[in-house]
């Protein structure tokens, strides 16, 4: 058995190629593009279009194996046209794929340096506790509000279809901003660090048909803007004075004003401060900063 077994092996091992270091990078690249790519296929609409295409495919199969002529003539003719219209159907998971892939930094994470970065501003505790109190206070008044607070992505396409406020992000603000019968009380309020950086802004709806019909048009566009960035969307009910919130797709509702505090904690990106780092060759502490320390 064992003698069977190291023929077997040495079978094996004769018929692989020689394999260099160019060659085994390469095949760990491969299977991690095909990890990704199966990844993002079954968390969109793709999955089912595949599963789609594999019964067209073992048709195929069937087709070739009793020589269906006729058949295999359409389906050559045919396939041209099937990658296209396959590109356009999936053209918004297809963009979302590449905004995501742009989105990771790869270049920043992989390489040992890095240039001069300025990190934005993002909103801190001070901010997170005027809003969960105005949304505390408009839901028991039942005021309708949309709050989208700007995480990594920048939201200026959406900014620019509102009125310009730049304002110190607090209660008394917000709660005026969506009053009814004000000027800026119909459509969402971006917020940019801790200034509110426009009002009446309007937002893409969402499209998916798993959303409870009882839902309107507000929940739709807080969900719908969560589904193209990274934004966190606040939703304050005008019929029952509920707050949800809207994150990557995902609408989590009847918060309570702690509830809502912790996830927007939770969901903080790191860093309140702008900052100018220096371009520096390795990641490290730089001089000034050690000598900073031992003073």
């Amino acid at each position: 058995m064992q003698e069977q077994f190291r023929i077997l092996t040495d079978n094996i091992i004769r018929r692989m190629p020689d394999m260099d270091l160019a060659s085994a990078v390469e095949i760990i690249i491969i299977a991690f593009l095909l990890y990704h790519i199966l990844n993002w296929i079954k968390n969109t609409r793709a999955w089912s279009l595949l599963k789609g295409l594999l019964i067209i495919l073992a048709f195929w199969i069937i087709a070739l194996y009793f020589h269906m002529t006729t058949i295999l003539w359409l389906g050559r003719n045919v396939l041209g046209f099937a990658v296209t219209a396959l590109i356009v159907v999936l053209q918004p998971e297809l963009r979302k794929a590449l905004e995501e892939l742009g989105n990771k930094q790869i270049l920043t994470n992989v390489l040992p340096f890095s240039g001069t970065k300025e990190e934005q501003g993002t909103f801190d505790t001070k901010t997170i506790n005027e809003i969960t109190k105005a949304c505390v206070e408009m839901g028991k008044a039942r005021t309708g509000a949309l709050i989208v607070i700007e995480c990594k992505q920048p939201l200026h396409d959406f900014e620019r279809t509102g009125i310009d406020v730049d304002g110190l992000v607090t209660s008394q603000l917000l709660i005026n901003i969506f009053e009814h019968n004000t000027p800026l009380h119909d459509g969402a309020v971006i917020i940019r660090g801790n200034r509110i950086a426009s009002a009446t802004c309007y937002l893409p709806l969402s499209d998916n048909m798993n959303l409870d019909k009882n839902l309107g048009t507000r929940h739709r566009a807080g969900l719908g803007i969560s589904e193209v960035t990274d934004a966190i969307t606040i939703i304050v009910s005008e019929e029952t004075g509920k707050i949800s919130t809207a994150y990557k797709g995902w609408l989590e509702r009847n918060l309570d004003g702690d509830k809502l505090k912790e996830r927007l904690k939770m969901l903080q990106p790191e860093g309140n401060e702008e900052v100018k780092k220096p371009y520096k060759l390795f990641k490290g502490r730089s001089k000034a900063q050690k000598v900073e320390k031992e003073n």
